[in-house]
């Protein structure tokens, strides 16, 4: 379609201190030197692409969420303790600089569990759209089986007056209202065992360390953890099945073709990062030869 890539953090594009018309809820607090956001994006027309599914700290994501990882620089894990008051914020300023906003959520899949990266899929065969971003994440969550307004940050853009997170303030077009209200897919919102880590740091008996281990140079280990559980465990052993069996969809026979019309040869299989994977091995080497030398030191000490 002629689009071109843009990867924001390679240096041709310049980040500059955004000043926004109202107070921030907690960004200020995470970024006291200002809060600064790429050059390119200001003055854009915006549509958002997410998908249906749940998360491990908001309970669902969708078009909110999608802008943090844009218009935030290197050190935005440092919001997920105030995750919530954060897209709040984001929406501010995407509402503040874009002219155009509007998202279309794709829930051909959707998933539950603990999300977005070990996520269990289900056939949903919907699409959403809509420019008013509260308003679409407030629909996906009730079709999940959530209350919309029980979810902090769709309750707090609700009350700041950037969207409609009440359903029933909410117009539906393209599908029968009833059908959409009656619906409950009875998703759940479960943790991995990296998240239940990190959520002892966020908000339980770890919180005094956080700063030690999420904001030093101890950092990378958080990093590393999370990579190490999800890439190393739990694709090869649990994720790589189910991609399988989602190809074996309608769905996922489409992206096959897509993947074939790029000349990639059908779908492309998700794998391991290589640097984890280096690492992971690197390591279970090291564990090897320190057993090794136990049991070797063990042997020379027997009479």
């Amino acid at each position: 379609y002629g689009l071109r890539n843009v990867h924001l953090y390679e240096p041709q594009y310049r980040w500059v201190r955004y000043e926004p018309p109202q107070p921030f809820l907690v960004l200020d607090q995470i970024y006291p030197e200002g809060v600064h956001i790429p050059e390119i994006l200001i003055g854009r027309n915006i549509i958002q692409l997410p998908t249906v599914k749940t998360h491990v700290f908001t309970t669902i994501t969708g078009a909110m969420k999608n802008a943090f990882g844009g218009l935030l620089g290197t050190r935005r894990h440092w919001t997920h303790a105030v995750i919530h008051e954060t897209l709040a914020d984001l929406l501010m300023i995407q509402q503040d600089i874009h002219p155009g906003l509007f998202a279309v959520m794709d829930g051909s899949f959707a998933g539950d569990g603990p999300g977005p990266r070990a996520m269990r899929w289900h056939e949903k065969d919907v699409i959403l759209a809509s420019a008013d971003l509260v308003a679409i994440d407030a629909i996906s969550a009730h079709l999940q089986g959530f209350d919309p307004l029980s979810i902090p940050f769709i309750r707090l853009a609700h009350e700041m007056g950037l969207g409609v997170g009440d359903p029933e303030q909410i117009e539906i077009v393209g599908e029968d209202r009833e059908w959409v209200m009656s619906q409950n897919w009875d998703f759940i919102q479960e943790d991995t065992f990296a998240s239940r880590g990190q959520k002892l740091i966020y908000h339980g008996p770890l919180k005094p360390l956080e700063n030690l281990l999420l904001r030093s140079p101890l950092v990378p280990w958080s990093y590393f953890a999370s990579n190490f559980y999800h890439n190393v465990y739990w694709y090869p052993f649990v994720g790589r099945k189910r991609v399988e069996a989602a190809l074996h969809t309608k769905w996922g026979r489409l992206f096959a073709e897509y993947g074939a019309e790029a000349g990639l040869g059908g779908a492309v299989m998700p794998g391991m990062e290589p640097k984890t994977v280096t690492t992971a091995a690197g390591l279970a080497l090291l564990a090897a030869g320190v057993i090794a030398g136990a049991w070797w030191l063990s042997r020379r000490r027997r009479p």
